[in-house]
């Protein structure tokens, strides 16, 4: 019964992430990775690194196929995103396993303190698109809806920001997105729903081949049936995430995250400093 239970949680946990996770384009990941650390404190932390990713992929693809039907994704940037986090996905999927734990929960839970510090104070920016925009390529999107988006941006740095981006998403198994729909905003001018939108798009590329890396190097064989269960309620929370994301306005789930991911930074750091 004990197992039941367990794997009950895991399903609930994987439907918070993807509910969460797709509402705001981060694949979930940051949500995942530091619950699954408190859950299995003593794993190791490829093989918690590894269930993420996996998860995010699986979250990742289910949010798109969603976003793609409102026709929010920008599906040519998204293809040229994706292919640029694809070598560093790989090149992060390799590392993680050198890092040991004494090491590599202090530094997750301080990035996550960071990004929680980051999310909150730009969440009410966040929804809404620049005046100005520069870049020599041009977007016109209109959404199944009605809805037009124009923008501009310039393609090098969203290149060279998703590079970055696909390293540190593999390496700590957040799946990048909670970096990348910031960038896509603050930084490359997208409107925000098409920033979530094509964030996830991107993102299941990028998950996909950190987690081909980690199939072949055999990290998934021992958890194989919890990263099903995961998935599965990821499945479904992704879903319901992209529908919820027409009606609840993105700066309030921002904030809301932000503080969650603040309180699980601090905490992953305190039971490090507990068991030192």
């Amino acid at each position: 019964m004990h197992f039941e239970y367990l794997d009950i949680l895991l399903v609930i946990i994987g439907f918070a992430a993807g509910i969460i996770g797709t509402l705001i384009g981060a694949g979930g990941g940051f949500i995942l990775m530091p619950v699954l650390i408190l859950l299995w404190p003593d794993k190791n932390r490829e093989i918690i690194t590894s269930v993420s990713l996996a998860v995010v992929f699986v979250n990742a693809f289910s949010g798109t196929t969603a976003y793609l039907k409102m026709k929010r994704v920008d599906i040519r940037s998204g293809i040229v995103f994706a292919i640029a986090t694809i070598p560093g996905a790989i090149i992060g999927a390799h590392t993680t396993q050198f890092m040991p734990k004494q090491v590599f929960d202090p530094i997750f839970g301080s990035l996550m303190i960071l990004i929680s510090v980051f999310l909150f104070f730009r969440s009410s920016q966040m929804g809404e698109q620049l005046a100005e925009t520069h870049g020599a390529i041009k977007r016109h999107i209109i959404e199944s809806d009605g809805t037009e988006h124009y923008f501009r941006f310039d393609m090098w740095k969203g290149i060279l920001a998703s590079l970055f981006i696909g390293y540190i998403s593999s390496f700590f198994g957040i799946g990048g997105g909670i970096i990348h729909v910031p960038v896509l905003v603050g930084f490359l001018n997208f409107p925000v729903h098409i920033a979530t939108a094509t964030s996830h798009f991107t993102l299941a590329v990028s998950a996909l081949a950190g987690t081909i890396e980690h199939i072949i190097d055999g990290t998934l064989d021992t958890v194989v049936w919890q990263t099903i269960f995961i998935s599965f309620g990821v499945f479904f929370g992704a879903k319901i995430g992209a529908r919820l994301s027409k009606k609840v306005h993105g700066s309030f789930i921002i904030k809301g995250a932000a503080i969650a991911l603040g309180i699980v930074g601090i905490r992953i750091i305190f039971l490090d400093i507990i068991k030192m």
